[in-house]
């Protein structure tokens, strides 16, 4: 996350952008300001944000540049400098059931592979973070070298964790959205491969002796090129749970490639991250066939995907 110098705004509104409600600000991506008005708390938090920034901002002694549009989904993200010239970025995301434990993450990680966590204000769950220079994500990169790049991070992510590291476990995330797929029951592209993926969500998820620590939303976007490493992960949403739930995220970003060779594809992916196939083709089962989606054409596609890659 890095673009450009950082605009004055130490202990103050000088660059402009932090007067108002951020309802009509840059501090809020359009398609944030959107996901986070699904939610009763939004409009308050959307006010509130702007007032936040500033105080952390003076808090932090931080000279703060132009809000980055980035392409996440629940966060205004803005770059900027410590008082003796180091390179941040200030988060501040809205209270997302998935996005809890990021600051605990972060530590737990400390900087291998992720971005370091600088600072954070507990109240908030507002992050002061280690910015990425140039900054580009591995999405600029060849297809193959993002599966590489990414499947290398991974493998050094996941470790065990102690017995009272605090973490939740992946079927707390599991049984929640299972839940928010059942409230959908009427939109079922293909009701019984539903229930199908949900019984086998719920049984890939019971926690086992080789859990770890998963970044549970790892891939290509949320990757970025550094100066400290040649790439860190940046947002990861840390639970407990089996690693190759972790396989499934990026599955969503090389559809084509998948849909041309599914069993192919998946067995080179799996060598990859040094998983077993056969677990990471029943996680990718269960999650096209059981994740909630908005959009319907989506929900068929992914519906079709199920079938072709079920075990």
């Amino acid at each position: 996350m890095s673009e450009g110098g950082p605009e004055e705004a130490r202990g103050g509104d000088a660059a402009g952008w932090l007067a108002g409600p951020a309802t009509g600000s840059p501090l809020i991506p359009e398609r944030v300001r959107m996901v986070v008005m699904t939610d009763p708390r939004g409009p308050a938090w959307l006010d509130s944000v702007p007032g936040l920034v500033e105080e952390l901002a003076r808090r932090w002694g931080l000279s703060l540049g132009r809000p980055l549009d980035h392409e996440g989904y629940t966060s205004a993200v803005v770059p900027g400098e410590t008082r003796d010239g180091t390179a941040v970025v200030l988060k501040v995301g809205f209270p997302f059931m998935e996005d809890r434990d990021q600051a605990a993450g972060l530590r737990f990680w400390d900087g291998d592979p992720t971005v370091r966590l600088l600072a954070a204000d507990e109240e908030s769950g507002a992050l002061l973070l280690e910015r990425c220079v140039p900054g580009h994500s591995l999405r600029t990169r060849p297809a193959e070298e993002r599966d590489r790049v990414l499947a290398g991070l991974l493998r050094r992510a996941w470790r065990p964790v102690g017995p009272d590291h605090g973490f939740r476990h992946l079927s707390e995330l599991i049984d929640r959205w299972s839940a928010v797929t059942a409230e959908e029951e009427a939109r079922w592209p293909d009701p019984g491969l539903v229930r199908e993926g949900i019984a086998s969500w719920r049984e890939l998820s019971r926690p086992g002796p080789d859990d770890v620590l998963l970044v549970t939303d790892a891939h290509a976007g949320n990757v970025l090129a550094a100066e400290r490493e040649p790439w860190l992960i940046i947002d990861p949403r840390p639970f407990v749970g089996d690693r190759a739930y972790d396989a499934t995220r990026h599955l969503f970003d090389v559809r084509e490639r998948l849909a041309a060779d599914p069993a192919g594809f998946l067995r080179y992916w799996a060598d990859l991250l040094g998983l077993d196939v056969v677990r990471v083709r029943a996680w990718a089962f269960a999650r096209f066939a059981a994740e909630y989606s908005e959009s319907d054409e989506w929900w068929r596609w992914a519906a079709g995907m199920a079938r072709k890659v079920a075990p």
